[in-house]
């Protein structure tokens, strides 16, 4: 009886009729989107979520190192905006512009606590549009760099600085690569923590969710607080794509926008990262999809896209290892009940990546 529950349920799987991760596609289209204040917000590919808009102040935590956020103000709406983004690049500056005319506004920075968060005051016109460019100077530019891929803290939460720390020794690193599981449970309360302990990084962290952060309505408060499961942007000529696989399968949603993604990304150098591998290869803990069928199409897709790196979690090791030949890495090193047998322990990888040679080096580093 049950291996035939099983086959129902794969069989449902396959057909369509049930779709876990339906709910939390369709929140995704509404991150970065908000109304308030005598101000219209939206943030284009719903690269940041709206924190807090109000009169003459907008709040954003950001999700890529550069997007764009379009602006309407009423016509009593105030003239001047405190505009704070909070897990921004260290360098991140701003660029703002009248909607149609293209001319500057006129704008100032604030001062700000820690290095991830940025404060600018901007001059909005009252009844007219705005577009918004927070990003580093030269981030459009083809040029190599390296980032930290992380996944799996939950529980170890109070330790995660640790990991920071470590991470602040290389001044290479750009940002962090984080594939799920930030949190044990996904609760407001613990992924507001989870940002807060983010201060002690000099680097911000772009994240998609993992089975975790679906637990007790979690995902509400992370798309919320953090935003999107399933993004993309690109950076210094490398493309990046985070996928929301938390439920070990993608919504058809999902897939849709992951082919306009891929195309998009056809000819450069191309990261692709999710919680749940397709496909992994040593068969503990439910680490890979539910279906089979679903993670070989999945990986097929990739690899006929020719997408260079692949980056997962939930399982909490270290495994190298290739999937149709493209490059494989399980890291789920931040801590959460680590696989003790491995001897690896908590750690992080550095990827250095070239736009022009493509993925160059993909470097264990131990913290414990």
């Amino acid at each position: 009886m049950r291996q035939l529950v099983g086959w129902l349920w794969g069989a449902c799987l396959l057909a369509g009729c049930v779709r876990p991760a339906e709910g939390r596609a369709q929140k995704d289209l509404e991150v970065g989107r908000a109304e308030g204040g005598g101000l219209s917000v939206t943030v284009e590919e719903g690269l940041a979520a709206v924190r807090g808009l109000e009169s003459g102040a907008l709040t954003l935590w950001g999700n890529a190192p550069a997007f764009h956020v379009r602006t309407v103000a009423t016509a009593g709406a105030p003239e001047w905006w405190m505009l704070r983004v909070r897990n921004a690049m260290p360098d991140a500056q701003l660029v703002a512009v009248a909607e149609g005319t293209g001319e500057p506004l006129a704008l100032e920075a604030g001062p700000a606590g820690v290095p991830t968060e940025k404060v600018w005051r901007v001059r909005l016109r009252p009844g007219a549009g705005a577009r918004l460019t927070v990003a580093p100077p030269g981030w459009d530019e083809a040029r190599p760099f390296r980032f930290a891929a992380l996944a799996d803290v939950q529980e170890a939460l109070p330790k995660v600085g640790d990991i920071y720390a470590r991470m602040n020794e290389d001044p290479a690193l750009r940002f962090i690569f984080f594939s799920g599981d930030l949190t044990e449970r996904g609760t407001q309360d613990q992924l507001e923590e989870f940002q807060e302990r983010l201060t002690a990084s000099r680097i911000p962290l772009y994240a998609t969710l993992g089975n975790h952060e679906t637990y007790s309505g979690g995902d509400t408060a992370y798309h919320a607080l953090v935003g999107r499961g399933s993004h993309h942007f690109g950076f210094q000529g490398v493309r990046f794509t985070m996928v929301d696989s938390a439920d070990g399968t993608v919504d058809p949603l999902v897939e849709e926008q992951l082919d306009t993604w891929l195309e998009e990304a056809r000819g450069a150098v191309h990261v692709v990262g999710m919680h749940i591998a397709p496909l992994e290869p040593v068969g503990v803990r439910n680490g890979s999809f539910s279906s089979r069928n679903e993670a070989a199409g999945l990986v097929g897709k990739l690899a006929r896209a020719g997408v260079d790196l692949t980056l997962y979690g939930h399982v909490h090791s270290y495994y190298a290892f290739s999937n149709a030949g493209i490059p494989a890495f399980i890291s789920g090193g931040g801590g959460a009940i680590p696989e003790r047998f491995d001897g690896v322990g908590r750690h992080y990888l550095a990827v250095e990546v070239d736009p022009f040679a493509g993925v160059k080096d993909v470097a264990l580093v131990r913290v414990d």
